[in-house]
């Protein structure tokens, strides 16, 4: 059957994961899409207010027009008998309307709305003066809609006198707003060419400046598609802007890492191939005598069995090594507190587990320790424990004396083994830390000590050879010391209890 995402198959559209945005691009977003609604709500604001100065503004326009109309009245009689007449002709607003683009209207009428003169479809005015009005009369401002057209009215309540009666009229002058509008959009418009100009510039200068910042970025990621394939040497960025710097780190620490692990394979295959090569030649030169009968069989599976026994102690021991190193690529890459383990305990278990050797060397052995919590990798302990018993008790001469102690000596877990075997050169002391360094290239490999070096070393602590000497200053043994950091009590907690023998 066929699943979805396969070759036979692609994922849907929707499912396939999205390209991530440059940054010019986020950058161009980020900026320009808030300055825009910015200037969208800028610029409704300032028609807004364009449109109320021109009020203000032809307010007086207005105001003037019905001033003039109310010069053109008449009354006879008073108060509530008082009948107003107009003599004005439309022709005397047409000196107020600014171009032909606006149109004037006008009403008047007496307080209960009876219409003197002027257009009677106008509506009449229902409001009331403002107390503050914006200039000196009975005058208010609205919005209305007349024919279809929004209008601006003004509306003057204007004693009217004479010799023969005194009355109030209502004056009602009312004007399109084409040019008003106008000149509002025309304001609006040239605000807008503005702001666009500002928004290409700002762009414009978004791009520049992140091709300026980025092309340190785009010449590092140009050098390391030239680069010679295995080239892990460190990157120089000097250029690159700061911001870049921790990832540059990061990514120089990971190409070291990569180095070092690569270094340790290719040193791994090397040795392999090195060690092994010998005693597998040697096992098969014994494997041939043995078929053309060259020696007895009993001889020729003795000693190929010894040949196989070397090979597979080399063989584990290599593999040890490789173990160690890629623990200590995991706790460097990883960093985290490594769980307490009871190095007596472990010891313990390693001298009880070798105690068949011990007794074959008929070896005179004491074992001395007092509790030691020590972070670590159990694994590393007993491989360290282990290295250094076996190159012991091969190194003692039979029936010799073998003494362990593991005891705390300040903030340290100290085990010491001694031996009374013939001690061994200071020169050879420095040199059996290296691989293959062998004091007795026929009795071993090489590799023991520099197993437990490797694994000092990624505990952070220390390992030495020194002889013992007696009162006439003569060599009387060796002594291996390891040197481990120990935890503090309070931190030391609940260590691991080992094959019972807490």
């Amino acid at each position: 059957m066929t699943k979805i995402g396969s070759p036979g198959n692609p994922a849907p559209s929707g499912q396939r994961r999205r390209k991530p945005w440059s940054l010019r691009r986020l950058l161009l977003t980020g900026i320009l899409l808030p300055v825009i609604l910015l200037i969208a709500l800028n610029a409704w604001n300032l028609y807004q207010q364009t449109l109320s100065s021109l009020h203000t503004a032809y307010d007086r326009t207005l105001l003037a027009s019905a001033k003039s109309i109310s010069e053109q009245l008449d009354v006879i009689g008073y108060d509530e008998n008082a009948r107003l007449r107009s003599i004005v002709p439309y022709s005397a607003l047409e000196t107020f309307e600014a171009d032909n683009q606006s149109r004037m209207f006008y009403r008047v009428s007496t307080l209960d709305g009876e219409l003197i003169s002027g257009f009677a479809e106008l509506p009449m005015w229902h409001g009331h003066i403002p107390q503050r009005p914006p200039y000196a009369a009975l005058v208010d401002f609205y919005n209305d809609t007349f024919r279809g057209h929004p209008v601006r009215v003004a509306v003057l309540l204007q004693p009217v006198a004479s010799f023969s009666g005194r009355g109030m009229a209502v004056i009602q002058v009312a004007e399109t707003l084409e040019l008003r509008e106008t000149l509002a959009l025309q304001i609006l418009r040239d605000t807008l060419i503005r702001q666009a100009l500002l928004v290409l510039v700002v762009a414009l200068i978004v791009i520049i400046v992140v091709q300026l910042a980025t092309q340190p970025v785009r010449q590092l990621s140009q050098n390391l598609r030239e680069r010679h394939q295995g080239d892990l040497s460190p990157l120089n960025a000097s250029q690159a802007p700061r911001e870049v710097q921790p990832l540059l780190d990061a990514t120089n620490q990971l190409m070291e890492r990569l180095r070092r692990l690569l270094d340790n394979q290719k040193r791994f295959v090397r040795d392999a191939s090195h060690q092994l090569r010998t005693p597998l030649a040697v096992l098969k030169a014994q494997v041939q005598s043995a078929q053309r009968g060259d020696i007895p069989p009993m001889q020729a599976l003795e000693e190929i069995g010894t040949t196989v026994d070397r090979a597979t102690r080399v063989a584990n021991q290599m593999l040890a090594l490789a173990k160690v190193e890629q623990l200590r690529q995991e706790d460097s890459n990883t960093p985290q507190a490594l769980p307490p383990i009871l190095l007596d305990d472990i010891v313990r278990d390693i001298a009880l587990e070798l105690s068949p050797l011990i007794a074959e060397h008929d070896m005179d052995f004491a074992i001395d320790t007092s509790p030691c919590p020590v972070p670590a990798h159990e694994w590393m302990l007993r491989e360290l424990t282990r290295n250094l018993l076996h190159n012991t008790i091969r190194h003692t001469p039979s029936r010799g004396q073998l003494q362990i102690h593991v005891q705390a000596e300040g903030q340290y877990a100290v085990l010491s083994i001694r031996d009374s075997g013939g001690g061994i050169d200071q020169e050879l002391a420095q040199r059996l830390f290296q691989p293959f360094s062998a004091g007795n290239t026929r009795s071993g490999s090489g590799l023991g000590l520099a197993i437990c070096q490797e694994i000092v070393q990624t505990l952070d602590g220390r390992i030495e050879l020194s002889n013992l000497h007696d009162v006439a200053g003569q060599v009387r043994g060796l002594q291996a010391t390891v040197r481990l950091p120990m935890l503090p009590a309070e931190k030391a907690g609940e260590p691991a209890v080992h094959n019972g023998l807490a």
